[in-house]
């Protein structure tokens, strides 16, 4: 059945958002690889770092499937992909303050064991709330066809259930809501933390403070602390500007260019986290690149290459500022 004032979804909008779904598929699939490959640099957060992924993976899957379609009404394929988007999603953003959580306890509190005993807890919650809530709503008639009011051609709750908003707020804009308060607030207090640490050391240890190794390190941990939820808040507020704009039955929820940022915001998280823990993670980059020179070579010479990099000794001491990026996530 049409909606009358539906969204229209342009074709150059599905294609812009299709690269995005495919971007974010490929950032995704590398940031598993390159934890299931290089088991060195399996540290904890980057684990958790691939779970995420995993829910990112699902998310450009059924995000991809929904703008290339472009549903125009309920159907089987409607509901099936709208509930894999709605689980990955709401997923998604459970793993993203779950990582951050695991940071603050790790980095502020000290406490390493009470982190790490915190995982399955991260998986009940971060799979399981999900995992209800879809079934829930799938199993009472609420995902379907929503004639892209808050979507860009997938489906979603369906616009036609009449507490449809309330079953919004419940399959992932109360949690988006809660994530935009809570990762800066974590990730402001690591900050400070880490600054503090770094602060008093240099005070006893000046060679930290001259140390270009150190103040690279150190700049680097820094730039991710500060990254992490700028970017998360600049690829989601567009989704929840539709929805607040959908409230307030302002056509302006219906402009090309917000529908575009809304289509790239939801699906292009994966390839983010791809950008900042694999390209700009050194050890990464650096085999990532030697393994691209050694297919190369194949082609060229018959020899193997079995040379590999060697990543500095961790520091078994107090957490500095320029430890965080190797210890928490391996990098130089």
């Amino acid at each position: 059945m049409a909606v009358a004032d539906e969204t229209e979804v342009y074709v150059y909008e599905q294609v812009v958002i299709l690269i995005s779904c495919v971007l974010s598929f490929f950032g995704s699939i590398l940031i598993i690889c390159t934890y299931v490959v290089w088991t060195d640099l399996r540290t904890k957060p980057r684990k958790l770092l691939t779970y995420l992924s995993v829910a990112d993976l699902l998310s450009a899957i059924s995000y991809s499937y929904g703008v290339w379609r472009v549903f125009e009404s309920n159907s089987w394929d409607c509901v099936l992909q709208g509930a894999i988007s709605t689980f990955a999603n709401t997923s998604s953003f459970f793993w993203t303050v779950a990582i951050a959580i695991y940071l603050y306890i790790f980095i502020v509190s000290s406490n390493q064991r009470l982190a790490d005993s915190l995982v399955l807890w991260f998986h009940i919650i971060s799979w399981g709330i999900p995992l209800g809530i879809t079934v829930a709503a799938v199993c009472l008639q609420k995902i379907g066809y929503d004639a892209s009011e808050v979507s860009v051609g997938w489906c979603w709750v369906s616009i036609q259930a009449p507490d449809h908003v309330l079953w919004m707020l419940l399959t992932g804009k109360i949690w988006e809501f809660l994530a935009y308060l809570t990762l800066p607030i974590l990730y402001i207090l690591i900050k400070k933390h880490i600054h503090r640490a770094h602060a008093a050391l240099s005070e006893y240890r000046p060679i930290l403070a001259s140390s270009a190794v150190s103040q690279s390190r150190s700049s680097m941990a820094d730039r991710k602390m500060t990254l992490i939820p700028v970017i998360f808040i600049a690829l989601r507020i567009w989704s929840t500007l539709r929805f607040l704009l959908m409230l307030l039955d302002s056509p302006a929820r219906q402009s090309p260019l917000l529908v575009t940022l809304h289509g790239i915001g939801n699906t292009f998280q994966g390839a983010a986290n791809c950008i900042m823990f694999v390209l700009f993670t050194k050890p990464v980059r650096t085999r990532l690149a030697a393994a691209v020179c050694c297919c190369c070579c194949r082609h060229t010479a018959h020899r193997d290459s079995d040379a590999s990099i060697q990543d500095p000794a961790s520091s078994n001491g107090p957490l500095r500022r320029e430890d965080v990026s190797h210890r928490v996530w391996g990098e130089d």
